[in-house]
């Protein structure tokens, strides 16, 4: 696409973004996503999954009480809000953590001390804590130490990308050995996809951008990522159950392994239109249009909009940006380049 081509279509598609009905402006957003977590708070520090208090969550959100919580702090932190009761946010996750290390989770499907559940309730407790600036109160790494034992084997594809996120965010890079175990799990097909799924795909340029190093078979990931986004501009290509991160897991791909190519800026544009369209009158947002507001839909896609630049981020962004969460404000690869976390 030519260059005066490939401007004028995107300055189209940035007027629709700020202008139409259906997107809202910035503000607009940023304030009904105040107002539902401000309905959404809790005294104790926690956060519930959606408006109505009965609403049991889809996804993370249903997953584990832990990730409400979690992503409320990296959206808040993001956009340099004050959380509604910080200080009891603070206690409530320390609360959450075993003498051995383990976080764990209360409500929630996962069972807590299952190796899935005590890696994805360990990560999130480090990551919740690293962004209000706190120490977890026993060394939480000794839950992932054990794991890379054994168990880590039976995880599911898209757990690669916790190990060096809850190893950087607790101020450590993750061993080479650990390193060298999750990167054998990391299995790419002839057209770099793992798991024949964006969600482990999205999960291993994670993994790979953490640790400094360029994700294999990038241009390939790419394009394939490019093939599958749908008309609507989502990638929701099964069914809700498996494809609920599609999106979200896709722009973070296209915006760190194709940010100097216009067809993927495009896409993300197109994918902004689609996050909007989640939006709903309470002001959060949910896994797709016309789903309830959840405290999971949210980050995914107010992630997406801070990525395709439609909602901005507080200035200087918070130390440490690139451990919030899922790296939606992850620095672009030339700009980070570093190994294991020494720049």
């Amino acid at each position: 696409m030519r260059a005066a081509t490939y401007t004028f279509y995107r300055g189209l598609l940035l007027v629709f973004l700020v202008t139409s009905s259906l997107a809202a402006t910035p503000q607009q957003v940023l304030s009904g996503l105040r107002s539902f977590y401000l309905s959404t708070a809790r005294p104790d520090g926690s956060f519930a999954n959606g408006i109505d208090p009965q609403y049991r969550g889809m996804s993370d959100s249903a997953y584990s009480d832990l990730a409400a919580v979690t992503y409320a702090v990296t959206l808040h932190k993001t956009f340099g809000w004050k959380l509604p009761y910080e200080e009891a946010t603070r206690a409530f996750l320390l609360s959450r953590q075993l003498t051995n290390g383990d976080f764990f989770n209360l409500a929630g499907t996962v069972d807590p001390k299952s190796a899935e559940g005590r890696v994805y309730n360990t990560t999130q407790g480090i990551v919740a804590l690293h962004a209000l600036g706190t120490k977890p109160r026993y060394e939480p790494l000794r839950v992932f130490e054990e794991i890379l034992q054994v168990d880590y084997k039976t995880l599911p594809a898209f757990s690669t990308s916790f190990f060096p996120l809850a190893y950087l965010a607790y101020g450590q890079p993750i061993p080479d050995e650990a390193d060298r175990r999750i990167r054998a799990t990391m299995q790419q097909a002839p057209d770099g996809y793992l798991n024949d799924h964006i969600a482990a795909t999205f999960h291993a340029a994670h993994y790979y951008h953490l640790i400094g190093l360029p994700t294999p078979m990038a241009d390939k990931i790419v394009d394939r990522a490019l093939r599958d986004q749908k008309p609507d501009g989502s990638w929701l290509l099964n069914m809700p159950s498996r494809d609920r991160h599609a999106t979200f897991d896709a722009v973070f791909t296209l915006h760190q392994l194709g940010s100097a190519r216009r067809d993927c800026q495009l896409a993300i544009d197109r994918a902004a239109l689609w996050a909007l369209s989640c939006r709903n009158p309470d002001g959060g947002f949910g896994h797709f249009p016309g789903s309830t507001s959840d405290a999971d839909a949210n980050y995914l896609q107010v992630g997406t909009l801070v990525m395709a630049d439609v909602l901005k981020p507080v200035s200087p962004v918070p130390p440490d940006a690139q451990l919030l969460s899922w790296g939606h404000l992850m620095p672009l690869p030339e700009k980070h380049f570093y190994r294991n976390g020494s720049k």
